[in-house]
């Protein structure tokens, strides 16, 4: 299972990113996907999860600016975040969870780093 985030930069405040995350060594299609970020000093927190239906959820902190999306002919995982804000600084990483008919995978990405400032 091999997870690689991209993306990431400087932005300043009120910008957007788009980050992806390439997948391979699994049954892309078939599995959560989600994104988590760790800023300095704080714990790792989930962002958003998109399952193997489509369904997306969303952290309070990102609802209505950040969007999660997979594109399974191209393996590959998005988060397009809008109206960013310096609380939204962190390493951002991809991570495949549950399955919808195979074993759960827990694996990450390395991360990629968005800097949110002026």
């Amino acid at each position: 299972v091999q997870l690689v985030e991209s993306g990431g930069g400087l932005v300043q405040p009120g910008g957007s990113l788009r980050l992806s995350c390439a997948a391979s060594g699994f049954t892309f299609s078939r599995y959560v996907l989600s994104w988590y970020r760790q800023a300095p000093g704080k714990e790792r927190e989930l962002v958003a999860s998109i399952t193997f239906a489509g369904v997306t959820s969303y952290a309070d902190s990102v609802k209505d600016r950040f969007a999660i999306s997979r594109d399974n002919g191209k393996n590959t995982l998005y988060l397009q975040m809008n109206s960013l804000k310096s609380e939204d600084a962190a390493v951002y990483y991809c991570h495949v969870g549950r399955s919808q008919i195979f074993r759960d995978l827990d694996a990450w990405g390395q991360g990629t780093l968005v800097t949110v400032s002026s």
